[in-house]
């Protein structure tokens, strides 16, 4: 996991170790919440076209050819025609079910399918499928695959869209609101940005680190047993105080933030705002942002379009690294205490093989479609990382 953009997962070699019995491999790579053995037509790039070198007129090498199908090995086993025929009513229901949800795909889209019907069966489907990814995956924001289903007689697809948060730790520092709140001139400004995290924090629902039900909570835990039975050495005070500091300020900055004030008076803030040099307006204009985004969506969550996969016997919850792992208020973001809760967290988070996104799949089977999509997430998380680089370069 990388933390604002800045550390890469697997990069911190001198992570302190766990004392445990055997060490568990290093992951190759966190996969996806939803890989599952299902056909899937998803973003892979095409092998790069091999041309001839020579400048020849001969016209054929310009030509596509498509390749010639094995005979149906349906047709070898079919013994007799009554067999046979059965396969072609099959086949042909298929065809029908494919191209009827292809066109309402294509018109939730907006997309111009090329047509493919003219081509015999199965080509003709696996042109149209080749087209429509390329189409999706150049017009459609946040397009991860799309799958056909077969299920009770029927084919259908279905379309799945996904957030990517680019493997990376969203911990929102409160200690640097704490000081800013102390700065005498910076009074105004420390307002907005305790609006903001009330937001994030009672509407958004993120996670706070002071909170005994929240991931971060044990891990400052562990860190801190870790610390306290230890030899001391000369890192033993500095390990104390900011453990001490991040206690402290912590129970105290919940306080505030929990203060449903910073909620009602949100917009009046905003209009009696006026910024005095570049930060302030960095902060105002962060502020007014995430005061559109809960305007628009006033009861949107980091839950809401998560899969509940967690549940499922295809994973194993100690596998997953879930949302409440990755986005979570913290202390702050330097010091010894940082860095060793950081390089824990990716220690442990390597050991997981799955990545819980936000994920959005539409079904084209003939119900209503669904029109959720992920604007709420595609402006959230920036957001975040943005208040994140502001609290940690004040």
């Amino acid at each position: 996991m990388k933390y604002a953009t800045k550390n890469n997962l697997g990069k911190n070699k001198n992570s302190r170790k766990t004392k445990a019995k055997s060490t568990a491999p290093t992951v190759g790579r966190i996969c996806r919440l939803d890989e599952a053995g299902q056909k899937r037509f998803g973003n892979s790039e095409r092998p790069t076209e091999i041309c001839s070198d020579k400048s020849t007129s001969d016209g054929f090498l310009k030509c596509t050819f498509l390749p010639k199908l094995k005979e149906n090995i349906a047709q070898k086993l079919a013994s007799d025609e009554q067999n046979l025929t059965q396969i072609q009513r099959k086949n042909t229901k298929t065809e029908r079910d494919f191209y009827q949800s292809l066109s309402r795909l294509t018109e939730h889209y907006g997309l111009n399918p090329i047509s493919t019907k003219y081509f015999g069966y199965p080509y003709n489907i696996a042109l149209a499928l080749d087209d429509i990814q390329k189409q999706l995956k150049n017009k459609v924001k946040d397009w991860e695959e799309i799958r056909l289903i077969e299920e009770k007689g029927k084919t259908y697809f279905t379309s799945e869209e996904r957030y990517s948060t680019g493997a990376t730790l969203y911990y929102i520092p409160i200690v640097p609101l704490y000081q800013l709140s102390k700065n005498p001139k910076r009074k105004k400004v420390a307002q907005l940005l305790q609006s903001v995290c009330s937001y994030l924090y009672h509407i958004a629902k993120i996670p706070y680190y002071r909170k005994q039900d929240s991931y971060l909570f044990w891990m400052y835990e562990m860190v801190t047993e870790w610390i306290t039975s230890d030899d001391e050495n000369e890192e033993t005070p500095i390990y104390l105080s900011e453990i001490k500091q991040a206690e402290q300020i912590g129970d105290f900055m919940e306080q505030k933030i929990y203060n449903q004030n910073n909620l009602t008076r949100f917009k009046d803030h905003l209009k009696s705002f006026k910024a005095k040099d570049s930060f302030d307006n960095d902060c105002f204009m962060l502020a007014r942002k995430i005061f559109s985004l809960y305007q628009q969506y006033p009861s949107a969550t980091i839950y809401q379009n998560l899969q509940s996969i967690i549940d499922t016997e295809e994973y194993e919850s100690d596998t997953i690294v879930s949302i409440d792992k990755y986005v979570s208020f913290c202390s702050e973001a330097k010091g010894l205490l940082f860095q060793t809760l950081f390089e824990t967290v990716n220690s442990e988070l390597q050991e997981c093989t799955t990545m819980q996104e936000p994920i959005v799949i539409k079904k084209f089977d003939g119900n209503s479609i669904s029109n959720t999509n992920l604007d709420f997430e595609n402006r959230l998380f920036p957001l975040i990382e943005e208040l994140i680089y502001i609290l940690n370069n004040f």
